[in-house]
């Protein structure tokens, strides 16, 4: 597993189990479950109780979670279907929360066998040979999660198996069943296996799993060895990977007990939820700079000069507060402010970074940046209406108008720019900054660089900008 993987599965919360024989654990009353059955109660545990089965999943409650909820149930394997960026990979790894927390499996077994159930030859004649006094031990939950990412090198011996020559060297034969070494899927016994970007996988390698999906067990080189795994099988897809790069062929699609439709956000604010959530930044973001990020999101995922096919993903504002962040960080190193606030001038920042995540339509080409530029615009005018409405501006415009500009830039402080306002329009501030919630020096900037951004893309002031990075509203 990777870090992220394991990162995303809960932690220990109880101590292992101390049962280290078959007959110990025949004792304590285990009870032995299938991987779908284990999944179906401890969800319906969760649910009973209240508990959320998917921590850190936003924006789905209403749709996509209650269709997964009722595959669980069904016992489904099942095949995520989304543009990228929609979170379906994040929602696959939560899964690991639905196993028990420690399960038994056969001491030295290459798969992670049920004492109570060895499936290869080896561990069946070990179980015959010991009897109650066969050793086990105990899995964690975080291990009984397997990933892979498609790719078109991908061969049948990575996901079911194949011979291995070293055993073959070591003095067995060719026709011996324990020369096979398994692959991910097998591996996966008693566990879940992901597979992201599912139709990456050729045609060839794909039909090597229909075994595995209806009749549970693998084949593999002609041996007549049939394992019956125990395997929840998970994939994710793009809709366009039908047309363009590959296909889920029929036979498997048929396979998958449930296709379940992924989307982006809904709700504005479930997009801020999520930058807020997987963003690691380093410097103070205002909550105005992160929904003007999400605003800008959404208005680029709609907008027609933007290839919707692909998406935009949720990466795309991450990134973006990520930038503004740094970009905050970095005047502060400069300028020697002791704490780092991201402020309007900061946006302009991310539009070079995030023009690589966006695929135009063709005949955009030289035009990328001005759409992005205007669609920023867009969402900053957008969430000056929605937190600035009903201030009266009036006395910051007259002071302006009198002759006394306000410059900011990445090279201008918070209290150089909050000293740089005018007496007369000292109030004016004060109740952007109450609205805006801006307590100290740097907050207090930013919400002062909101309003006049506001006040300029309303046509009552100016603005100029040159190449040093200093803006001048006046």
């Amino acid at each position: 597993m990777t870090s992220d993987q394991i990162a995303a599965s809960p932690a220990a919360s109880s101590p292992r189990p101390t049962e280290s024989t078959v007959g110990e654990l025949r004792a304590c009353g285990h009870v032995q479950r299938s991987i779908k059955d284990e999944v179906r109660n401890n969800l319906l545990t969760a649910l009973r109780a209240g508990v959320d089965p998917w921590p850190g999943i936003v924006g789905f409650e209403t749709t996509v979670i209650p269709q997964l909820e009722r595959a669980l149930l069904a016992g489904h394997d099942v095949v995520m279907l989304g543009e990228r960026g929609q979170g379906k990979t994040r929602l696959l790894r939560t899964l690991v929360g639905l196993l028990d927390e420690w399960t038994p499996v056969i001491a030295g077994a290459e798969l992670d066998e049920h004492p109570f159930e060895p499936i290869t030859p080896a561990s069946i004649r070990r179980a015959d040979e010991l009897g109650d006094d066969l050793p086990i031990t105990w899995k964690h939950r975080s291990q009984r999660y397997a990933e892979k990412l498609a790719t078109p090198d991908t061969s049948v011996g990575d996901l079911v198996g194949d011979v291995d020559p070293m055993k073959v060297a070591q003095g067995r034969t060719l026709g011996d069943p324990e020369t096979i070494h398994f692959g991910l899927i097998p591996r996966a016994h008693r566990g879940i296996v992901a597979i992201n970007e599912l139709p990456d996988l050729a045609e060839r390698i794909q039909v090597a799993m229909l075994n595995v999906m209806e009749e549970r067990d693998i084949q593999v080189r002609g041996y007549s060895l049939r394992l019956p795994l125990d395997v929840m099988l998970m994939a994710s897809a793009n809709p366009e990977d039908y047309t363009n790069r590959g296909r889920i062929i029929t036979p498997l699609k048929d396979r998958f007990g449930a296709e379940i439709r992924t989307h982006y956000p809904l709700e504005l604010d479930d997009e801020v939820a999520v930058i807020e959530q997987e963003a690691d930044l380093v410097a103070t973001v205002p909550s105005f700079i992160t929904e003007i990020l999400a605003r800008f999101t959404r208005h680029v995922r709609d907008h027609p000069s933007i290839d919707q096919r692909s998406g935009v993903s949720a990466r795309f504002a991450i990134t973006g507060a990520e930038t503004v962040a740094a970009a905050a960080l970095h005047r502060a190193a400069i300028v020697g402010e002791s704490s780092a606030v991201a402020r309007v001038v900061d946006l302009s920042a991310v539009i070079e970074v995030l023009r690589g995540k966006v695929e135009f339509e063709s005949g955009e080409e030289g035009r990328e940046l001005e759409i992005l530029e205007h669609l920023l615009r867009k969402a900053t005018a957008d969430t000056v209406r929605a937190h600035l409405a009903g201030i009266d501006m009036a006395a910051l415009v007259a002071a302006l108008e009198s002759g006394d500009p306000i410059v900011t830039g990445d090279r201008v402080t918070a209290t150089e720019l909050l000293d740089s306002i005018p007496d007369s329009a000292a109030g004016v501030v004060d109740e952007v900054a109450a609205r805006l919630e801006a307590g100290d020096p740097g907050e207090r900037a930013s919400a002062l660089e909101l309003a006049l951004e506001g006040l300029f893309l309303a046509r009552r002031i100016g603005k100029e900008a040159d190449d040093s990075g200093q803006t001048v509203y006046g």
